[in-house]
């Protein structure tokens, strides 16, 4: 069986939201799923409660007031990744887990890179956040293989269409980076070395490919797909206004655990 994850943004939901992605998300087979915009209202909380009392792993750093950030979770024994700890700033935005496989460990990460806009503030934010994870990932960082995925609101070069000047040169050497610097390779690209998808649009004709998976050179000769999957924003009305990115490994977990339903109904713990 291949090891499988999927990253979604969604959206920070609210309680009615929520419940239909987290319905969603249980009808998928992977085994990992990375959530990002993740948020400390009862949306989120209603996810994570039903993974919990069904039996998942779940890394749901906290999240101050109103400040966005990830969640991961997992069919499977997981340890608590120790990048987290090792975020000095806005520390919810990442996170991960350790997954035991065939092959030996796999480190599994989730981000949520802070958005900006034309202000200082908000520009100043993400570039000290792309900082912080670079310091993180560098303390951390060992010979274990890793699986960074989520939404780095960040283009890669050559993107199309190009959308000039909405992007500094911080934020493209963020992705390249992630590459020169990490040695985290962008598996859609490897396997769709020309495609053109987005996981984001304003309208159909102006899209953003803003969601991603990285992964360690040793990671790649086990990869079979990495897609989007786009169902997430074509409802009416749609999850979320972001398309999901599912990848799958020649890996085989070694310590499933033994889950029921996430959206069985089960008696009120926080509603």
């Amino acid at each position: 069986m291949p090891l499988t994850v999927l990253t979604l943004n969604v959206g920070n939901p609210a309680i009615e939201r929520a419940r239909r992605q987290r319905d969603w998300l249980a009808r998928r087979h992977e085994d990992v799923f990375v959530l990002t915009e993740t948020g400390s209202g009862p949306g989120t909380q209603l996810i994570t409660e039903s993974y919990r009392d069904a039996g998942w792993s779940v890394i749901y750093p906290e999240h101050p007031d109103k400040e966005r950030g990830v969640m991961l979770l997992a069919k499977l024994e997981a340890a608590v990744d120790p990048i987290g700890a090792a975020m000095a700033y806005l520390p919810a935005r990442l996170a991960g887990i350790v997954v035991g496989t065939n092959r030996g460990p796999v480190r599994i990460l989730g981000a949520y890179v802070p958005s900006r806009d034309a202000t200082e503030a908000k520009t100043t934010r993400k570039r000290a956040w792309i900082d912080a994870f670079h310091q993180a990932y560098e303390a951390t960082a060992d010979a274990t293989p890793t699986l960074l995925l989520g939404d780095l609101n960040v283009l890669e070069p050559g993107h199309v269409p190009p959308h000039p000047g909405q992007f500094a040169p911080f934020e493209t050497a963020f992705y390249t980076g992630l590459t020169q610097q990490h040695g985290l390779t962008d598996l859609f690209r490897t396997l769709h070395p020309t495609a053109v998808e987005h996981s984001w649009a304003r309208r159909a004709d102006l899209g953003y490919r803003y969601d991603h998976a990285h992964a360690s050179t040793s990671l790649l000769t086990h990869l079979t797909s990495c897609s989007y999957v786009h169902d997430t924003r074509r409802g009416d009305p749609a999850l979320t206004d972001h398309s999901g990115l599912a990848v799958a490994l020649t890996l085989t977990a070694t310590a499933p655990l033994i889950t029921s339903d996430p959206a069985a109904d089960r008696e009120a713990t926080l509603f």
